[in-house]
């Protein structure tokens, strides 16, 4: 009898965690400051599945670039995003706190941190 209630509250568990998870499939639009002072918008078209993200962002001339790593625990994302600049490559390392509509961002690379907000585009 005991197992049986702990199989249940287990279970209840998980699908609560599940439930819990912050929507955050869409179009998402930031303005994210550059190097000389500049913001450029980018675009982020975000998939959740469960705990998984997928999705892509939009690069330097518009290309499309595709998240990898992509992670949702609650209202928190995660993901990173592998640059090409010159045959050079590196990664940048997103999180995010997911409420209603925005998604407070922080990027980073070795180069350092960026925060920003992204609003979900209607």
């Amino acid at each position: 009898m005991l197992k049986k209630i702990f199989t249940l509250v287990s279970v209840s568990a998980v699908f609560t965690l599940v439930a819990a998870a912050a929507d955050v499939t869409g179009k998402w639009v930031a303005q994210v400051p550059g190097r000389d002072g500049q913001s450029r918008e980018v675009v982020y078209n975000l998939k959740a599945d469960g705990a998984k993200l997928s999705g892509t962002m939009s690069g330097p001339q518009g290309a499309e670039i595709a998240i990898s790593d992509g992670k949702i625990d609650g209202d928190n994302i995660a993901f990173d995003v592998k640059l090409e600049f010159n045959g050079n490559s590196m990664t940048r390392k997103y999180s995010g706190v997911v409420s209603g509509d925005e998604i407070k961002m922080k990027s980073q690379t070795q180069r350092g941190a960026q925060e920003f907000v992204a609003k979900r585009s209607k």
